[in-house]
């Protein structure tokens, strides 16, 4: 598997699922959570995991990390009751850098005892791989994260099918690699595609309004590493200008989905949904560009829930630990 406001109870799984119960003190939309100390000192890092549900489970990860001198700092969890599957995510501190490769192979034992999925994530920040083409709110708004250190990752550099946008990359010191694309030429294009990510060690690829589509192989290839974000009108208003469309048809909400990529086009698992209310004033450019926000928006956070391991895979849906 590539992933709070009060403290809760930490024997048991948490019992309530976030699509049929009402958040509780000690719980969020997603499960149960629990936050350690403001402002822990240390080295943090995040194990997250999924498995079938039966008790047990979470004294088996705590009592795991209290062995070996670890502070719980951030803990959340949810019990998928249509599925019998649990999920959860534990960030954890220590003073000095954690092993992950260490600890994965110590934690195997008690993986194995509850058919468990899992991984262990050091605090080192994923790199990103951006891929755009002619527009580039997207990738402007992810740059700007990037520079305040809120992106939660570290963008390594930016491929495009076009030249347009290398000024704005160029002008963020990062590097803007061009691979022409065209239906003779898409074999040898996705081909140099991995072989950037080997370069650059990518650790997510992210599709920041890239205007063509995937091969079969490219996505089953980038399975749970690559984001893609668009309009949210599909599949109501499919072609090349949406928002005229959605103008003509008297619109109410203008939003923007982000989800991974998968083989069947736009239809992958969703992490993020942005909706702006619109009206009758609304011309096919204005709806343009607070969709455009509305795209950023969706985009960035499921950029940064990934880099911190806050999502986790659930069938062709998602569990997202905010």
């Amino acid at each position: 598997m590539s992933m709070s406001e009060t403290a809760t109870r930490l024997a048991e799984p948490a019992a309530s699922s976030p699509r049929q119960a009402n958040p509780k003190d000690g719980e969020s939309q997603h499960g149960r959570t629990h936050q350690g100390k403001a402002g822990a000192a240390g080295h943090t890092s995040v194990l997250t995991l999924s498995c079938p549900e039966r008790p047990g489970i979470v004294q088996a990860v705590t009592g795991f990390l209290y062995e070996r001198g670890f502070d719980i700092v951030e803990h959340q969890q949810f019990d998928d009751r249509g599925r019998g599957v649990f999920f959860l995510r534990t960030a954890f501190s220590a003073e000095s850098p954690v092993d992950a490769s260490k600890l994965e192979e110590e934690f195997r034992g008690t993986a194995r005892e509850f058919e468990m999925e899992f991984s262990f994530h050091d605090e080192t920040k994923p790199r990103l791989l951006v891929m755009v083409s002619k527009l580039g709110h997207c990738l402007n708004d992810l740059i700007f994260r990037w520079r305040a250190g809120t992106l939660g990752g570290e963008i390594a550099v930016v491929v495009s099918n076009h030249e347009d946008l290398r000024p704005m990359a160029e002008a963020a010191g990062l590097e803007f690699v061009h691979v022409p694309l065209t239906a003779d030429t898409k074999a040898e294009a996705e081909a140099r595609l991995l072989a950037l990510i080997d370069e650059h060690s990518i650790d997510l690829v992210v599709l920041a309004r890239y205007m063509q589509i995937l091969s079969d192989e490219l996505t089953t290839a980038l399975k749970g590493r690559a984001i893609n974000i668009h309009h949210s009108f599909l599949p109501g208003f499919k072609g090349a200008k949406p928002y005229h469309q959605a103008y003509e048809r008297g619109v109410k909400h203008v939003g923007a989905t982000a989800h991974y990529v998968t083989a069947d086009l736009d239809e992958g698992p969703i992490i993020e949904q942005e909706v702006i209310r619109v009206d009758h004033t609304y011309h096919p450019q204005t709806l343009a560009t607070v969709g455009q926000d509305a795209e950023c928006l969706a985009l960035s956070r499921a950029v940064r829930w990934h880099c911190e391991h806050r999502i986790l895979l659930d069938g062709a849906s998602t569990v997202v630990f905010r």
